[in-house]
């Protein structure tokens, strides 16, 4: 499909669409999706990511960047998802619709998994740096990548970190039934079981459970050492809570969904110095240029580095790399850039692979101490 990027922004009516204007410019205007769920219980995660995209733009257009021989501006298009895959479908048409270039996002692989059919029909790059479930890669799109770690890795991580690390032998299980959650969670109960832990319990929530008690009350009798929680972090906060009061004395691990500054808020930091996560890439500190990212968010937004902005805002830059390289805009022709071509970023080098996976993606495990997420071993 032939697509023309050279064009003036234009106005479309549409829920949960913004940032398209009605104002024309002398400059090429290279729209860019931002997908993900600003309404919701993972608002803040969503947010977050947007505010990823959006400082990695206002960088681009302040260096003038001039492509096929033509000065371009870049454009946010944010569109609100819910963390809900019918919404997201319908959001991804409007953005399709709408001319974007590039769509930074989903958040949830729940979400990302169908959105990702409507990019690629179109021939639209779907970068996302959060989705997480390995069936997002495994549909062969050729226009969709990810920057982040997979459930493969997560979940095995968590599992040899839990028995290795942690010494513990009794697991009991509880995921959310999305594709990230049960992916997930899948993975930590094969791993766990091969490396000699037995899983005592394996139980089923949604992801807009807020009582857990019966669920609970089922495990509290198994007496796991460590409860896995394959799902998101307001529903983990509440199950810690939960845990504590039901007298559940046992560790909680799970994979980046649950590992964000906002679970010890939600959870009133019940399970200090008890509760374990894993999440995609290293710690942003420890970057060479992680601390200045951190200092130029907080100016621009007035608010910290939750989890994944680092990974959109490294997305964002890897498109913009990518069309400078190809000397186009035109996914059809970046696209192919992309997949051949390494990257610097400020996550270290990117690699993709023949299915758009990140080669060699890090993980961390964090450990909540003292409130605070703090990085425990990184590979």
């Amino acid at each position: 499909m032939k697509r023309t990027i050279l064009m003036f922004a234009v106005t479309v009516v549409g829920a949960g669409v913004t940032g398209f204007s009605s104002c024309a410019s002398a400059d090429t205007v290279v729209k860019i999706g931002a997908a993900g769920p600003l309404t919701g219980s993972s608002a803040q995660s969503g947010k977050d990511d947007e505010r990823g995209v959006q400082l990695a733009i206002n960088e681009l257009n302040a260096r003038k960047l001039v492509i096929g021989g033509q000065p371009v501006k870049f454009q946010l298009v944010s569109v609100d998802d819910q963390g809900d895959p019918k919404v997201g479908v319908n959001v991804a048409q409007k953005l399709v619709d709408g001319g974007v270039a590039a769509v930074i996002g989903h958040y949830n692989s729940g979400v990302s998994i169908p959105a990702a059919r409507i990019y690629n029909d179109a021939h639209v790059v779907m970068i996302t740096g959060a989705s997480s479930n390995p069936e997002l890669t495994r549909l062969g799109f050729p226009y969709v990548y990810r920057l982040a770690t997979n459930d493969n890795v997560m979940g095995q991580r968590m599992a040899d970190y839990s028995v290795n690390v942690l010494k513990l032998k009794r697991a009991a299980v509880v995921d959310d039934r999305t594709a990230y959650g049960t992916g997930v969670a899948d993975v930590f109960v094969k791993t766990a079981e091969k490396n000699g832990m037995t899983v005592v319990a394996r139980e089923y929530s949604t992801d807009k459970t807020t009582d857990f008690k019966g669920i609970l009350t089922h495990i509290k009798a198994t007496n796991p050492q460590v409860v896995f929680y394959g799902g998101y972090y307001a529903q983990a906060a509440l199950l810690a809570r939960q845990m504590v009061d039901l007298g559940i004395n046992a560790v909680l691990v799970g994979g980046d969904g649950i590992c964000s500054p906002e679970f010890s808020k939600l959870s009133n930091n019940v399970l200090d110095n008890k509760m374990f996560c894993a999440q995609g890439g290293a710690p942003l500190d420890s970057l060479p240029d992680g601390k200045r990212f951190r200092s130029r968010f907080k100016s621009m937004f007035g608010a910290d580095v939750d989890t994944y902005a680092p990974s959109f805002y490294a997305a964002t830059l890897v498109v913009a790399d990518a069309m400078q390289k190809a000397n186009s805009t035109s996914p059809e022709v970046y696209s192919k850039v992309m997949r051949e071509q390494s990257f610097s970023s400020m996550l270290g080098p990117v690699k993709f692979d023949g299915q758009g996976d990140w080669v060699d993606a890090p993980v961390t495990v964090y450990k909540l101490s003292g409130g605070t997420l703090t990085p425990v071993g990184a590979k």
